[in-house]
């Protein structure tokens, strides 16, 4: 218990954990790079906690077993399936864990600014707060799960996407806005009739610009809207506006039309799909698969053999 104790302080938040048994065996798995980490908890016992903040928005997937939570005097139980929020950034959280196997993901909590609209440019007052530790329904709990697995599995557990910048960057923002999309918050995402003037072709033009000089960096909603001088919700509402998209989606599809010209250009002896795909920020092969069939009517494979 003190190993485990000393372990979950270093790599969470200082924290109590409490009622010792015999055998109180625990199997942790770490895995971060970037802005992310994801680990794999396995508790064989029942365990006590009480824990600082930890500063970083932080999920959780059940697995097996349930974890109780006893933050401010109120008990909420989570089990196996769930995926929640186990307290806001800043807010000291205590509770219990019974015989669980769970998934810790952490990032920072500026995201949820930045995939808001409330990052670098946007001048849109208080930051970004989680206010409820529940997904707003089941739909959004199964996109959160997904989004925490795929984190986990297709980039965190892949050593060449750890090592890729642009697809650490990518997966962070992905899951900050699943994030926003499934638990309760502070942001206000409906355009406010400023944002709604600002919302012309050329606002469009300048963002489009930017966008495909810029598509192999890092670069977030927040970016983007400070290259175009207008708030990431005007950005927001010229893309619905006028392409009937978001300015994300479009940048998603540049970075295709990128990996598409180069598949087309590649050759298939020295060069794999998966090679290309990452490169322009695709981790998961699958994902990446179903995209350019819909785009392409063609697998990616089709288009790289098509040069052998």
């Amino acid at each position: 218990m003190e190993a485990t104790e000393e372990f979950l302080s270093a790599a969470y938040t200082p924290m109590r954990i409490g009622k010792s048994v015999p055998d109180a065996r625990a199997r942790i798995s770490r895995q971060a790079a970037g802005p992310l980490s994801a680990d794999r908890l396995s508790f064989g016992f029942d365990m006590a906690y009480d824990a600082e903040s930890l500063g970083r928005v932080c999920l959780i997937s059940m697995h097996a077993g349930t974890l109780v939570d006893r933050t401010g005097g109120e008990e909420t139980v989570f089990g196996p399936g769930e995926t929640f929020l186990i307290a806001p950034p800043d807010t000291p959280y205590q509770g219990e864990v019974h015989s669980a196997q769970y998934t810790i993901a952490m990032f920072d909590s500026s995201l949820l600014d930045a995939v808001s609209g409330r990052g670098v440019g946007a001048q849109e007052g208080a930051p970004v707060r989680l206010t409820g530790l529940r997904t707003v329904d089941e739909a959004a709990d199964r996109q959160l799960g997904a989004a925490v697995a795929y984190v986990r599995d297709h980039v965190l557990d892949n050593a060449a996407a750890c090592e890729s910048d642009l697809l650490l960057a990518t997966a962070a923002q992905h899951l900050a806005a699943v994030t926003l999309a499934a638990l309760p918050h502070t942001a206000r995402t409906d355009p406010v009739p400023a944002d709604r003037t600002d919302a012309t072709p050329v606002t469009l033009r300048k963002a489009i610009a930017f966008i495909e000089t810029n598509a192999e960096r890092e670069i977030s909603l927040a970016d983007i809207a400070a290259a175009a001088f207008v708030t990431p919700r005007a950005l927001q509402y010229a893309f619905r506006r006028h392409l009937d998209t978001t300015p994300l989606a479009y940048l998603r599809r540049v970075r295709l039309d990128a990996a598409h010209r180069a598949l087309l250009a590649a050759d298939p002896g020295t060069t794999t799909v998966t090679e290309i795909a990452m490169r322009w920020g695709f981790a998961h092969a699958g994902h990446f698969a179903g995209l350019y069939r819909d785009a392409y009517a063609r697998t990616p494979g089709d288009a790289l053999r098509l040069q052998a």
